[in-house]
């Protein structure tokens, strides 16, 4: 029994919802960082998994009573908890962390090919004598 109401149980499920608003977008990014790093069906599927308790509960709350959707205001209601907390707080973390991520890899990996590279000056043949100007031929001959 809970707060003098045996039935009052489901409250607990709020507690996610709540969690969810400072610690969601934070771990919602490392999940896209995750996935970026290891791609498989595991990262995919905790990224699917993690935020759906608080995602469901809060869309099942903002959803009933089916009465409420006859009053004005509530379509734009919904579609503001769509944008809010499932686009901002849920995917656009995920987009961002696998997005910079993936840009940092192929950043790096295109400065590692360059750097395995050796530049042209490198790779030209020594200079001999006969391809020395005359100047640098005075001060190299004895």
């Amino acid at each position: 029994m809970m707060y003098g109401y045996s039935d009052e149980w489901w409250v607990l499920l709020f507690v996610p919802v709540v969690l969810w608003v400072p610690f969601g977008p934070f771990l919602m990014a490392g999940m896209g960082v995750w996935c970026a790093r290891r791609p498989g069906r595991w990262p995919r599927l905790w990224s699917v998994l993690l935020p759906l308790v608080p995602v469901v509960v809060s869309a099942v709350a903002m959803t009933t009573p089916l009465e409420s959707w006859d009053q004005a205001g509530h379509t734009e209601d919904l579609l503001g908890y769509v944008l809010v907390y499932v686009l901002g707080i849920t995917v656009l973390p995920w987009v961002l962390g696998y997005g910079i991520t993936r840009a940092v890899r192929a950043v790096r990996a295109v400065r590692a090919v360059r750097g395995r590279r050796k530049p042209e000056s490198e790779t030209r043949a020594e200079p001999g004598p006969e391809s020395e100007s005359e100047g640098e031929r005075g001060l190299t001959e004895p």
